[in-house]
């Protein structure tokens, strides 16, 4: 089989494997693994007797990349901000970790020397992948349960901020392990050296020559230049650390880091991400080919324990630790049960550990087959987290019902007020404007601090979480007189919607995204309106530039007006009070909102768009709401129903003919 043909092989199962998780709602990382698990070539041969080395080199790139991007998102400013967690939980349980579980695994060699024979190095590179969790899995479910800024995602953020910096001190030092006897003190002497000078240059320093030398490849204002130096350095800096005696891994990592915290980073993630997800891929594809199922089946009460044994051990450890820091009983049992389980750190340290000749060839199949089962359970152990919490801790029913309790009381005296779901920038900025017209409004936020503050403050903020439908309630929501959504993660705003739309169908909504891309997928799961930052900063720039060229502020107006017009149907016009008389305003286009009659069920919109003329005055359909409060799609051809909802613009004399019309 060519290269070429068992490329296009590995793609294959990659597509095939990523699109099943995708279905499933599960990370792509378990994708590429379970493709590399039904490619391996001593079981269903797929790979038609190729060994995995022969795309080693590609698995090597991977494992760059893979660190390179996860430098880019080490954020040192972050792991300050949370060094409660980071230095405190996160630092405590990777150093119990590799010291009770390198004393485990000697004991165990002492006891069963036959079905565990290792020394003590090879005790202490297995536990130093034991301490890892994976980051791509637990940040990614996390992120799409709104868990990130919640007392638990805190806790496992910290904790994996600490898991990526000690990662520098374990590429270091495995080497080092793998050194003859009579060099081993001379070689961990040296190898701490180098850890000291390396986390030295991440913390202190390093940003600013990286900094200085990307400033002056970007004034070459060449997009070309900018890629091929980000290849060359991170490439470069792997190729300096692994010929200075340290790995690949480890230059590549550090670039990554460096990088971050630069004004460049968001630059670099755009430019570098699609070499990191084709390589990352073929990279955990390899690391599943690499498991023999034959040794596997043969060993399988090891592999069990593998893999029952440290999850159980991590779990509890990371759960006492957390309770002992001051967690509740609930908080620190999913604390535990979202970093229970292996990592990619984890795969990069055993495949270190394998070529540095320290892991014996019948223990690497057991031990690798034990990491990936533990990371293909992962997500099924997040989603039934909280089912395992409320049966093995009893309070934590009574905590949540008390956070109700305390969402309850804030909201229940208020009526007719905006219920808004996040308390970030863009959240407090709507509470200021309403606090300003006297309308009253309750705000949803995770991240307890900003909660703290913000009551402290004598703002109407509360803890909870705008996905559940029981904070929404306790929030007031069946109340409240509109929602306004300012979350910018898309996934998040739609499990939002979906929530809300279950309990109040016919609220109106307005949610917040970054840019327009994804306005109708957001409109038609129940927003009423989506305005996109993006537009709405490139209308106000050229308002600004408009206004100094010296064009009247009144022309500025209308033309801005105009342009949002286009854009957003809630704009197209305005729904008339009983202060809005003027002359001016009556000859302007305005809003009103229809209740169909059951006599146009089964008519075309168009037909009745035109019963409903009258003189030179048009009309335009802007909105469609089923009985349902759901958005319906708007043409021609759409054909009404009964008590729909149906939102006209026009002039007053038009709007008022067809409220006639409708009412006869």
């Amino acid at each position: 089989m060519t290269a070429l043909e068992l490329t296009l092989l590995y793609l294959t199962a990659a597509v095939l494997g990523v699109a099943v998780c995708r279905w499933l709602r599960l990370p792509a990382i378990l994708g590429y693994l379970a493709a590399g698990v039904l490619m391996e070539p001593h079981t269903l041969g797929l790979a038609f007797g190729q060994d995995a080395e022969s795309i080693k080199y590609l698995a090597e790139f991977g494992v760059v990349f893979l660190m390179f991007v996860i430098g880019l998102e080490f954020n040192l400013p972050k792991l300050r901000a949370m060094r409660r967690h980071v230095f405190g939980l996160g630092l405590a349980q990777v150093m119990l970790t590799i010291v009770i579980a390198t004393a485990g695994s000697l004991l165990l060699a002492w006891a069963w020397p036959a079905h565990w024979p290792i020394g003590w190095q090879t005790a202490l590179a297995l536990s130093g992948a034991l301490a890892m969790s994976s980051t791509a899995i637990v940040v990614k479910m996390m992120a799409d349960r709104l868990e990130l800024e919640s007392e638990h995602g805190q806790r496992v953020m910290g904790v994996l901020l600490l898991q990526d910096l000690a990662v520098v001190p374990l590429l270091v030092l495995i080497p080092a392990l793998g050194s003859p006897p009579e060099q081993l003190l001379r070689a961990l002497a040296l190898a701490a050296l180098k850890a000291a000078l390396l986390i030295a240059l991440l913390l202190w320093g390093g940003q600013r020559v990286m900094r200085w030398w990307l400033t002056l490849v970007a004034r070459r204002k060449s997009q070309e230049l900018f890629v091929l130096n980000l290849l060359l350095m991170a490439l470069g800096l792997a190729w300096l650390t692994e010929h200075a005696g340290l790995s690949l891994a480890l230059g590549a990592f550090i670039c990554g880091v460096l990088i971050s915290e630069t004004e460049y980073r968001v630059q670099v993630e755009a430019e570098i991400r699609p070499f990191h997800d084709v390589l990352l891929g073929l990279f955990f594809i390899t690391i599943g080919m690499l498991l023999d199922w034959r040794q596997v089946a043969l060993q399988w009460p090891l592999v069990l324990a593998l893999l029952t044994l440290p999850v159980l051990f991590k779990l509890g450890l990371i759960a006492l630790l957390a309770r002992l820091l001051g967690a509740g009983s609930g908080v620190a049992l999913r604390t535990g049960l979202y970093l229970a389980q292996a990592g990619e750190f984890g795969f990069v340290l055993l495949t270190l550990s394998r070529r540095e000749g320290l892991l014996p060839p019948e223990l690497f199949n057991p031990v690798l087959a034990a990491m990936v089962l533990s990371m293909l359970a992962t997500p099924f152990i997040i989603m039934a987290s909280n089912r395992i919490v409320m049966r093995l801790v009893a309070s934590d029913w009574m905590q949540q019902s008390l956070q109700m309790t305390s969402i309850a009381r804030q909201s229940i005296n208020t009526r007719g007020h905006v219920l808004i779901c996040g308390y970030g920038r863009s959240g407090q900025a709507v509470a200021r404007v309403l606090e300003q017209e006297g309308m009253p409004y309750i705000a949803l936020d995770l991240d307890p601090d900003r909660v703290r503050q913000a009551r402290a403050a004598g703002q109407s903020v509360a803890f909870g979480d705008a996905a559940k439908a029981q904070a929404l309630l306790a929030a007031g929501l069946n109340r409240a007189s509109a929602v306004a959504i300012t979350y910018l993660d898309t996934h998040s705003v739609l499990q939002v919607l979906s929530t809300i739309r279950a309990l109040a169908p016919q609220l109106p909504i307005v949610v917040r995204t970054q840019t327009d891309r994804d306005l109708d997928r957001l409109r038609m799961a129940g927003a009423t309106e989506v305005v996109p930052e993006s537009m709405e900063g490139s209308l106000m720039l050229a308002g600004h530039a408009m206004a100094l060229l010296g064009v009247p502020m009144r022309r500025v107006i209308r033309v801005l007006r105009e342009q949002r017009e286009q854009r957003y149907g809630l704009l197209r016009g305005w729904f008339h009070g009983a202060d809005d008389a003027s002359d001016d305003e009556m000859a302007e286009e305005r809003l009103a909102s229809f209740t169909l009659p059951d006599a146009v069920a089964g008519r075309r919109l168009n037909d009745l768009l035109a019963e409903l003329l009258t003189g030179t005055s048009a009309l335009r359909a802007i909105a469609l709401r089923s009985r349902a409060g759901a958005p319906a799609p708007i043409g021609d051809d759409t054909v009404l129903q009964g008590g729909e909802t149906l939102v006209l613009s026009g002039k007053a004399d038009a709007l008022a003919h067809a409220e006639h019309v409708l009412a006869a």
